[in-house]
């Protein structure tokens, strides 16, 4: 996901009501989420479904690393050698 760009992509509601189609070509060209504020704060944030989908990868890689360390801290690790003597032996079937 590019980096926000204030001035750009930080809209209101009621900007958003006005140009709502203006707004999602602007994120599917920029690739940028944009800001939907309410009352000053923000309320809701528009992203391009790619760059949403490209996210949640990265949240369940980073979800399946932070498990592997667990495991490995636990001690439910295996050796390279006997990682790959399992892989060799699987091959072989």
């Amino acid at each position: 996901m590019k980096r926000l760009k204030i001035d750009q992509d930080i809209r209101s509601m009621s900007e958003f009501r006005i140009g709502i189609a203006s707004f999602l070509k602007q994120v599917h060209d920029t690739k940028r989420p944009l800001i939907i504020t309410q009352h000053g704060k923000g309320a809701a944030v528009l992203l391009d479904v790619g760059e949403y989908e490209a996210m949640q990868e990265k949240i369940e890689i980073l979800q399946d690393i932070h498990t592997s360390i667990s495991q490995m801290e636990n001690g439910l690790g295996v050796t390279h050698n006997d990682a790959k003597e399992m892989i060799l032996q699987s091959l072989a079937k």
